[in-house]
């Protein structure tokens, strides 16, 4: 009988070569599969067993504070192991159907307010630097989250050759789903990309990745980049996180008058509704659609009310 951690690793190898997921997605898989073997107990498939399973969940949402969302990304993990499991003929039934699941809250995506989001380009710009380099690269960086939506692993899997300065496009190759799209770029957005090439030629980079690092002639990692965002929290205060931004510029679009059909496709995502919270995340567009209530000129007020609205 196989053992458990080989046929996570064969499950990780069908993950990436035959659905071709991201490498973040096979990361996950390879974690939480390794996470249930080590806290149920089990070294072969057999023991992965319903009442296994159950506390191990258990001990999750005790013990180390799952929320429900950390509950479902984990069960949705072993649903995927499962199945090509008993795809392999590897076993018959489903140990997940007896798992309850819990009910998801219905949070709104956080984004940042405007005000925010300038503060942290205005440190971004205003920081001391070793090297002129660096500034305008991680100017580049924050601008592009702001302006664009990207997501991080997006931005960071940049080459050069998606970068169409002439024609203002972003070619957006194998993101999440898979899936490829072009994105235009602003002239404001143009012109710090500018700047940051023209540091990268004076430094000889030679990377196929746009984002280069620094001290080596090599992409820049998501650890360089997580080691950016605590150091820009604790000057300017505000709490945030990478994936803020491109809520922030989804809400920043609505607000503006963009359709949600073109924000959608901007945005990447595989349905419209994904594409829909965000009008509920928008006050400003919600208040901008008031005006189309027909009673609301009709039943207008008989006596001004001085000094209100």
């Amino acid at each position: 009988m196989t053992d458990l951690a080989t046929l996570i690793e064969q499950f990780c190898e069908y993950a990436t070569h035959i659905k071709n997921y991201q490498p973040a997605t096979v990361t996950r898989y390879r974690k939480v599969l390794t996470f249930f073997a080590r806290h149920g107990d089990a070294a072969v498939l057999g023991q992965l067993t319903a009442e296994a399973i159950h506390s191990v969940f258990v001990y999750g949402r005790t013990e180390r504070n799952w929320c429900a969302s950390t509950y479902h990304n984990y069960y949705m993990t072993l649903s995927a192991f499962f199945r090509w499991c008993r795809q392999k003929g590897l076993m018959s039934t489903d140990p997940l159907k007896s798992i309850d699941l819990p009910k998801l809250p219905q949070a709104l995506p956080k984004s940042l307010t405007k005000q925010d989001a300038h503060t942290v380009l205005e440190v971004v710009q205003n920081d001391v630097y070793s090297h002129p380099f660096l500034r305008h690269r991680n100017y580049a960086i924050f601008h592009m989250f702001v302006l664009t939506g990207l997501r991080r692993s997006e931005l960071l899997n940049l080459k050069l050759a998606d970068v169409d300065i002439e024609n203002l496009a972003l070619y957006v190759r194998n993101g999440k789903n898979s899936k490829d799209r072009v994105l235009p770029i602003s002239v404001e957005l143009c012109q710090s990309l500018v700047r940051y090439l023209s540091q990268r030629k004076q430094l000889n980079k030679s990377s196929p990745y746009f984002f280069a690092s620094f001290t080596m002639d090599t992409g820049f990692t998501v650890h360089g980049l997580e080691k950016l965002v605590r150091k820009l929290r604790s000057i300017s205060g505000i709490e945030f996180h990478v994936h803020q931004f491109r809520h922030t510029f989804a809400t920043q679009m609505l607000e503006g008058g963009c359709d949600i059909y073109s924000l959608s496709r901007m945005m990447g995502h595989s349905d419209i509704k994904l594409t829909t919270i965000y009008l509920s995340a928008s006050v400003e567009h919600l208040r901008s659609q008031l005006h189309k209530h027909p009673m609301n000129t009709e039943l207008a007020h008989p006596y001004p009310l001085d000094g209100v609205c």
